[in-house]
């Protein structure tokens, strides 16, 4: 994952909180791009392979579904649709044509 795209989805991420019991959390990059080492390849979680540095399947998978509670990608989802908008590059027409 490029560093463009990174800066627009880390401000949406949720702050993790101080003082949080256990070992330190894979960092948030490195999840994401665990998550989307699984979906591009369509393997289950648990496959995920570790020597990747991306953590454990299940620790991608929980991180993931925080961000959903969170609302990350539906927030991502709009602000790149307004980048896009905002330069022209959207054709609204073309999704509604039948």
């Amino acid at each position: 994952m490029d560093d463009d795209l990174w800066m627009l989805i880390e401000p949406l991420l949720p702050p993790w909180p101080e003082k949080s019991p256990g070992p330190r959390p894979v960092a948030d990059r490195l999840c994401l791009q665990g998550i989307l080492y699984v979906l591009h390849n369509d393997i289950a979680w648990q496959l995920l392979p570790l020597e990747l540095g991306f953590g454990s399947g299940q620790t991608c998978w929980r991180r993931l579904e925080r961000w959903q509670q969170a609302s990350v990608f539906d927030q991502l989802h709009r602000i790149l649709l307004a980048e896009l908008n905002a330069t022209g590059e959207l054709a609204f027409a073309a999704a509604l044509a039948p």
